[in-house]
């Protein structure tokens, strides 16, 4: 099993695979000497079991009893949130969240699926990354970021279906104009059957929760509802999502279609029926990948760390070149991507199998969607 190590130059945590004796930060490129232990799988399964057990007795208190069960993964199964029905408004979340709300806060979700045949190595990875990002590059106070994942002790932080959903609630609450908001997710991503009628490929794109087998997936339709509508007039919201299928996983009015040229146009993915927009905010979504392609993980970005492509070339984009434009943004991580197509790794449901089907050599398109149009390479990235 892979063990974690803290960088010995900038203090980021790292998963380390279970051969490597050294290991050089995706961060900062120090070289940091790997101790011999581990930790053992049972130990690690254990705590999980243990804090998932503490969960359901909390949670049991303080969520709704009559949401209708939903469907797994896949393309056949029933749907989530079909014909416009929502989930009623959850309670204020049970766990102790970061002491502010002030003008600049985070929610990094990164499921690795441990002890499954699903598992993802550089999901925790890349949490460590963007934490360290924000807080030491972009001056997100330490305090105001909120991070869930399996290695976590408290078990209202294990990124179950739930935790994940009052993660997202707590984001958004009392937000107001002047806040810049930035969910993360890394992990796996999946679409199943719009019964809503409200997409232009006929699918719902999805996250996966770490009890998602058991629970269901996350589904566009919850996550607009949820972190996009209610986003007030000045405020800003920047999902970066690091999994497949994503290129809509926000479900925002309009995809930019952008060519290997450059050339770009706005996709209008409006619907008649379903309002996708903001409550006068700017809501971003920056994805791994479109709707029918795969994500992956790579050490042929970072070196030897395991770390999500799109995660990876966002964060190296933009501390490359301050000041840049998301036009100037997406093309760098696309050609980023591009130029380190060998040794990436499929991240999805199905990575296992897929994987010694195709092999490595894969291909994925960053993409952005937005609640509006805008000049892709007039409007400044910030955060």
């Amino acid at each position: 099993m892979a063990r974690r190590e803290r960088c010995s130059g900038c203090g980021v945590q790292l998963q380390v695979p279970p051969e490597a004796q050294t290991i050089q930060c995706a961060m900062c490129n120090s070289i940091t000497r790997v101790r011999t232990t581990n930790y053992p799988l049972a130990q690690a399964q254990g705590s999980i079991n243990h804090a998932a057990n503490r969960f359901k007795t909390l949670i049991s208190t303080v969520m709704p009893h009559n949401i209708p069960p939903v469907s797994s993964y896949g393309f056949t199964g029933g749907p989530s949130y079909g014909h416009g029905y929502y989930p009623p408004p959850l309670p204020r979340p049970a766990m102790p969240p970061p002491s502010t709300h002030g003008k600049r806060r985070a929610v990094l979700c990164g499921v690795s699926y441990l002890g499954t045949s699903r598992q993802i190595k550089g999901s925790v990875n890349d949490i460590s990354c963007m934490k360290y990002f924000l807080v030491e590059k972009m001056g997100f106070p330490n305090d105001s970021i909120l991070i869930l994942t399996e290695y976590e002790n408290d078990p209202l932080r294990i990124p179950t279906k739930q935790n994940m959903r009052m993660a997202l609630h707590w984001l958004v609450h009392g937000c107001q104009s002047g806040d810049s908001l930035v969910f993360h997710y890394s992990g796996h991503g999946s679409r199943q059957r719009d019964y809503d009628m409200d997409e232009v490929d006929g699918f719902d794109e999805t996250l996966c929760p770490v009890d998602y087998e058991s629970q269901g997936m996350i589904v566009d339709d919850e996550i607009n509802a949820t972190i996009v509508r209610p986003l007030p007039k000045g405020a800003t919201l920047h999902a970066l999502i690091d999994a497949c299928y994503s290129a809509t996983v926000l479900d925002l009015p309009f995809l930019c279609r952008m060519n290997k040229e450059g050339y770009y146009v706005w996709e209008d993915h409006r619907s008649p029926s379903i309002y996708k927009g903001t409550d006068g905010g700017l809501a971003v979504c920056i994805s791994a990948c479109d709707d029918h392609q795969t994500s992956a993980d790579t050490n042929a970005l970072s070196g030897n760390t395991l770390t999500g492509a799109m995660t990876y070339s966002f964060i190296q984009a933009v501390q490359n070149e301050p000041g840049l434009t998301y036009g100037r943004l997406l093309n760098a991580m696309r050609f980023a991507i591009r130029e380190a197509r060998t040794g990436i790794r499929l991240r999805g449901p199905i990575a296992s199998l897929l994987n010694k089907l195709i092999g490595t050599d894969l291909s994925q398109e960053p993409q952005i969607s937005s609640s509006e149009k805008f000049d892709i390479y007039m409007k400044q990235f910030v955060l």
